[in-house]
């Protein structure tokens, strides 16, 4: 090293990055195969994320600034690692790259090669690869990514000083755009005069279609990713999703990339902003107060139940409100732990709540990844009319107790009390009956439907991944579908019954330290499927290390760690400090065995030594 090289922050620990395979080739790269050999000189930040995942969506979100400002220096290759069957399609994935605005290579790798041989966890995880070759750091969850910057930051001087680092264009090529009339819509509602709203969520413009469902009357939005108020031509939404008719006429739409809730008046086309900041709530934000001064979290849908607009808030799985005449937002339900669990709503546990639908007496709900139907009724108590858990779906007709679904985006109520579920990752349309407890089969062969509406005695289907609105008329007699299980393709981690020491790894960013002003930095809450798999050490703490005791006489199950730590610019001399809150959630399917591990290492932040 030369003089002039600066001298590192602290001795940063290095292992030897493993290759990238992935049967599903790459993407985003104008057709070429990459080997890490081709990157070397660069920073690689490799990014472990899956479709489905709200978390994954929220970084690459996070992300576009830094790959914008670091374009000449470092590599973002995307590791699609799938969760759910359908997510191992590669046309899906080409899709779900297109849909989202990932402006980086991506690697489909449908059989988890890759995440295998870097060990990863958990959706999103985050791996910085240095220009020789070198994994440096690891990082689970959100909000990491200011912490990633000023490594990167670190490594462009180091290797800029030792000359291994290599600096121009990255391999990204841009695919052709499709001549479509909308791209990847998400939602639908039909307006009183009998046409249809849609919000062209990859265009990130509202289109209002004429009756056929295919003509264009007008677009709202400028179709630039933005957040902007003003007349239907300038004004600028991110992502939009749901819509929903207030009762002065007027739409309230979820902008989930904005995280706020937008206002369109349908005479004039104007649109206001009623809700949210602009900024991700995190951990420790407001739960209630005005609108405008309250911070949400990638809002996926809105409808009208009990005078008020519920809200679900996919990126926190939680139900929130909207009142449109105090003009204020609170929690309505769940704790923003990620899971299946039913009760009163300040209990309930969601997972990404992507649909809703009213009727007098119940809020049903699409909740996506545990691939459930739900229902809050009026005293806000939350039930599950089919499906279990984070890990268990397929498409199964039968009584409600042994239906699966597949990763559920869209709910629509039908006259006669019974739900049509825009059964998304099953390409199909499915009916729920409480009169009789069956789930049947309406249709098949659609394209990742994402929600639908009822006009007359048709159903018109948004079909998203084909890019329109399908009507359909409502069968009399329901499809008949060959039964298909699945599980997730994660294996189980194989633990010893007895004992188990949980660490959960977090290591606070160069120049930062734990942020103890107000008490402990870090949080710790274990809980399990089913309950009695975990003996000792459920709960809520403040160590990120735990002694778990696991039931023997319960074989298998999943260990839900949620785990949040605090950080702050290490400056005695800055009396307003940054600071950043990294959190994240992991659901461990775990299978108990003599031969297995005690020790179960999750990487919040940092490299397990």
């Amino acid at each position: 090293m030369t003089d002039s090289a600066p001298a590192p922050s602290r001795r940063r620990a290095r292992v030897r990055a493993p290759e990238l395979i992935g049967k599903g080739g790459w993407l985003n790269t104008g057709g070429k195969q990459y080997t890490l050999a081709d990157l070397r000189g660069r920073i690689v930040l490799l990014d472990f994320w899956t479709f489905c995942c709200i978390n994954c969506l929220h970084v690459l979100d996070e992300m576009r600034e830094l790959e914008a400002k670091h374009r000449d220096t470092v590599v973002v290759i995307g590791v699609h690692s799938p969760k759910f069957v359908h997510e191992a399609e590669h046309a899906a994935v080409a899709d779900a790259v297109e849909r989202y605005g990932v402006e980086h290579p991506v690697l489909d790798d449908p059989e988890l090669g890759t995440w295998k041989q870097y060990a990863v966890r958990a959706w999103p995880t985050l791996v910085v690869i240095d220009p020789e070759g070198y994994v440096v750091a690891q990082h689970a969850g959100e909000g990491h990514v200011h912490a990633i910057e000023r490594l990167v930051t670190e490594l462009e001087a180091e290797h800029t000083a030792k000359g291994t680092l290599r600096r121009g264009d990255g391999p990204y090529v841009a695919p052709e755009p499709e001549p479509t009339v909308l791209r990847f819509p998400g939602k639908a509602l039909l307006l009183p005069g009998g046409t249809f709203l849609v919000s062209d969520t990859t265009r990130h413009q509202l289109v209002e279609l004429a009756e056929d469902g295919e003509s264009v009357v007008r677009r709202i939005g400028s179709g630039a990713r933005g957040f902007a108020d003003g007349p239907a031509e300038s004004a600028s939404f991110n992502e939009p999703q749901g819509p929903a008719l207030l009762g002065d006429g007027s739409v309230v739409v979820a902008d989930t990339v904005n995280h706020a809730l937008r206002r369109l008046d349908l005479t004039t086309g104007a649109v206001t902003t009623l809700a949210g900041t602009g900024r991700q709530w995190m951990q420790g934000d407001s739960t209630s107060g005005p609108g405008r001064e309250v911070n949400l979290s990638s809002p996926w849908d809105v409808a009208l139940f009990g005078g008020r607009v519920w809200i679900a808030m996919a990126g926190v799985h939680q139900l929130w409100t909207y009142d449109p005449a105090a003009g204020t937002v609170a929690v309505a339900a769940g704790t923003t732990n990620e899971g299946l669990v039913d009760g009163p709503g300040a209990e309930a546990w969601f997972a990404q709540p992507s649909g809703l639908s009213a009727t007098s007496e119940r809020l049903w709900l699409a909740d996506s990844e545990t691939s459930a139907l739900r229902w809050v009724g009026l005293d806000g108590t939350v039930h599950t009319a089919v499906g279990t858990g984070l890990f268990d779906f397929g498409h199964r007709d039968g009584p409600a107790e042994q239906a699966l679904l597949q990763h559920p985006l869209g709910v629509t109520a039908l006259p006669d009390g019974s739900v049509a579920v825009s059964d998304t990752y099953n390409h199909a349309l499915r009916r729920y009956d409480p009169a009789t407890g069956e789930v049947t089969t309406l249709a098949t062969d659609l394209r990742e439907p994402s929600d639908a509406v009822l006009v007359g005695d048709d159903i018109v289907v948004v079909e998203s991944a084909r890019h329109r609105l399908t009507r359909l008329r409502l069968p009399q007699e329901a499809v008949r579908v060959e039964a298909v299980a699945h599980r997730t393709q994660r294996a189980a981690t194989e633990v010893a019954p007895g004992r188990l020491q949980l660490d959960v790894i977090f290591e606070a960013p160069a120049g930062q330290k734990l942020d103890t002003r107000y008490g402990p930095s870090t949080r710790l809450l274990v809980s399990s499927t089913p309950p009695e798999l975990l003996a000792h050490g459920e709960g809520a703490g403040t160590d990120l290390s735990r002694a778990l005791e696991l039931d023997p006489a319960v074989p298998e199950g999943v260990l839900h760690v949620s785990a949040m730590a605090a950080s702050c610019d290490d400056d005695p001399a800055n009396e307003y400090p940054a600071c950043h809150v990294h959190q994240q959630d992991w659901g461990v399917p775990v299978r108990l065995t003599d031969k297995g591990t005690a020790r179960l290492p999750l990487v919040l932040a940092g490299l397990d030594g």
